[in-house]
C-alpha cells in the first residue's frame, strides 16, 4: 500500500541482520509491535496483556538503546507535568487508597506514549506495522461484538454490557471509540487506492461500523459519522484531480446507502430498534437530572477553581455520587490545575502540529489524517466522556509525535542536500 515508503531519514531502530538462520532482529522488532497494538482490543480485565507487554517491550527497546529524537521533547515534557500535577494532587486523598494504583497507571500510559514515538520517529515502516495490528484488534473486537449481541455463540453474552455490545473492553463507551481511528484510515484506503484493495478495506470497514452501531455509543456514533465525512472532504479539497474528486463523491454516496440500508435492517429488530430509539435521544435522565451529568460539570469546575491541586484521583464521585464525564473536569479535579492546563495544552498541540501534515503529500499522510481526523473527535467528545486511561488515545498521540519527528528529520536532510549542492 502506499503507506509502505519511509521518508528520507527514517531509519529502522533494529539493524536487519540474521545470524545462524535465525530471524533478522527487524522482524521480531515489527512482530512485537504488531502484537503489542493488537492487543489493545482486550482489556476484559486489568492488567490486560496489553499492559504487560508494552511494558516489557519498551523497557527492553529503551535498555537497548532506543533513542528519543529530539522532536518529541514537547510530548514527553508535558506528559511528565501531567504526571507530576497527578502526584501533588494525590497529597490531596485523605487516604493513599486507590490513588497510587491509579498514578501508575497513568504512569505506564505516558510510558506507551513515549515508546510508540520512539519506534515511529526512527521507522515509517514500522508505523505501518503498529497501524495493521489496530486495525486487526479492532476487526477481532468488532466481530466478539456482534457475536455477542446476538447471541451467536454460547456465553457470547460476556461481551454485552446493559444490553449494548462491549466486546472485549470493559464498556461500551470505549468499546465505540476503540472503532474510530481504524475506521478513518479503512475510510481513506477506500477513497484512495485501487478498487481491489477498495473493495477488501470496505468489507472490514462494515464489519467496524456494525460493531461500533451495537456499542449505541451515541459519542461513537457523532465521532464515526464525523471522522468519515471529514476524511472524504479533506480528500476532496486537496485533490486537484476532477476524476479523483468525482470518485470521490461517488464513493461516498454508495458507502451512505449502503449503511444506511443495514441500518434500516438492523432497526427492524424489535430489540435493536427499541434500543437505538432510547438512546437516539440527545439528552438522557442521567444527564439533566439533579446533580446530572450536566450539573456536576457547572458544580465540579467551580470547585475545580478553589482547589489548584485538585482533589486527587477518584475522588470526584464521593462529593457528586458519580464521576465526572469530562476529560478536562477530570485532569482539573484527578491532576491539579498543572495537570488540566498541560492536557489542554497537549491535545492543542497536537492537533496543530498534525494539521498542515494532512495535506503533505508524504507516504504516511493518510495515517496523518485518520490521527487529525480521530484526535479532533476525541477532544469534541471529553466534554462528555472520561479518557483519562483509555489505552489507544495515549497509542494515537505517541504516533502523532512520531510523525512530526520523521517530519523534522526529512526537513533536516532537504536542509543538509541544499548546503552541499549550494
Amino acid at each position: 500500500m502506499s503507506e509502505a515508503t519511509a521518508p528520507s531519514g527514517a531509519t529502522s531502530p533494529v539493524a536487519p541482520v540474521g545470524l545462524n538462520g535465525r530471524l533478522p532482529l527487524s522482524m521480531i522488532a515489527a512482530a512485537v509491535l504488531w502484537l503489542c497494538a493488537f492487543s489493545g482490543f482486550f482489556v476484559l480485565s486489568e492488567p490486560a496483556p496489553y499492559d504487560l507487554l508494552i511494558i516489557v517491550s519498551a523497557g527492553l527497546a529503551f535498555l537497548c538503546g532506543l533513542p528519543l529524537p529530539r522532536a518529541i521533547a514537547p510530548m514527553i515534557g508535558l506528559l511528565l507535568a501531567y504526571m507530576s500535577g497527578g502526584i501533588l494532587a494525590s497529597t490531596q486523598v485523605p487516604t493513599f487508597d486507590r490513588a497510587p494504583m491509579y498514578m501508575a497507571v497513568t504512569g505506564y500510559l505516558i510510558v506507551s506514549s513515549i515508546f510508540y514515538a520512539a519506534v515511529v520517529a526512527h521507522s515509517a515502516q514500522l508505523l505501518r506495522v503498529i497501524v495493521y495490528g489496530y486495525v486487526a484488534g479492532a476487526i477481532c473486537a468488532a466481530l466478539a461484538g456482534i457475536v455477542g449481541y446476538f447471541g451467536l455463540v454460547p456465553g457470547s453474552d460476556v461481551f454485552l454490557l446493559y444490553g449494548r455490545a462491549k466486546a472485549t473492553f470493559q464498556d461500551p463507551n470505549v468499546f465505540g471509540p476503540f472503532l474510530i481511528f481504524p475506521a478513518t484510515w479503512l475510510t481513506y484506503m477506500i477513497l484512495t487506492q485501487p478498487l481491489r484493495r477498495g473493495i477488501f478495506a470496505a468489507g472490514l470497514l462494515l464489519i467496524l461500523v456494525a460493531g461500533l452501531f451495537l456499542s449505541f455509543s451515541r459519542a461513537a456514533w457523532g465521532m464515526i459519522v464525523f471522522a468519515m465525512c471529514s476524511t472524504g472532504f479533506v480528500l476532496f479539497l486537496s485533490s486537484r484531480n476532477p476524476i479523483m474528486r468525482l470518485r470521490i463523491v461517488g464513493l461516498a454516496i454508495a458507502g451512505f446507502l449502503v449503511i444506511a440500508l443495514g441500518l434500516m435492517a438492523a432497526l427492524h429488530t424489535d430489540a435493536v430498534g427499541k434500543l437505538f430509539a432510547e438512546r437516539a435521544e440527545l439528552v438522557q435522565s442521567y444527564d439533566a437530572s439533579h446533580l446530572g451529568r450536566f450539573a456536576r460539570h457547572a458544580l465540579g469546575f467551580m470547585l475545580a477553581g478553589e482547589r489548584p491541586l485538585g482533589i486527587g484521583p477518584l475522588q470526584f464521585y464521593k462529593t457528586f455520587t458519580e464521576d465526572p464525564h469530562n476529560m478536562y473536569l477530570k485532569s482539573f479535579m484527578a491532576y491539579g490545575w498543572i495537570g488540566g492546563v498541560t492536557w489542554i495544552v497537549l491535545m492543542a498541540w497536537t492537533l496543530a502540529r498534525l494539521f498542515p501534515l494532512i495535506f503533505q503529500p508524504r507516504p504516511t499522510r493518510g495515517i496523518a489524517i485518520a490521527l487529525f481526523v480521530t484526535l479532533v473527535g476525541h477532544a469534541m467528545v471529553a466534554l462528555v466522556i472520561d479518557m483519562d486511561h483509555w489505552r489507544h488515545n495515549f497509542l494515537l498521540i505517541g504516533l502523532a509525535w512520531g510523525l512530526f519527528a520523521q517530519e523534522a528529520t526529512l526537513k533536516r536532510d532537504r536542509a543538509k542536500a541544499a548546503r552541499r549542492l549550494s
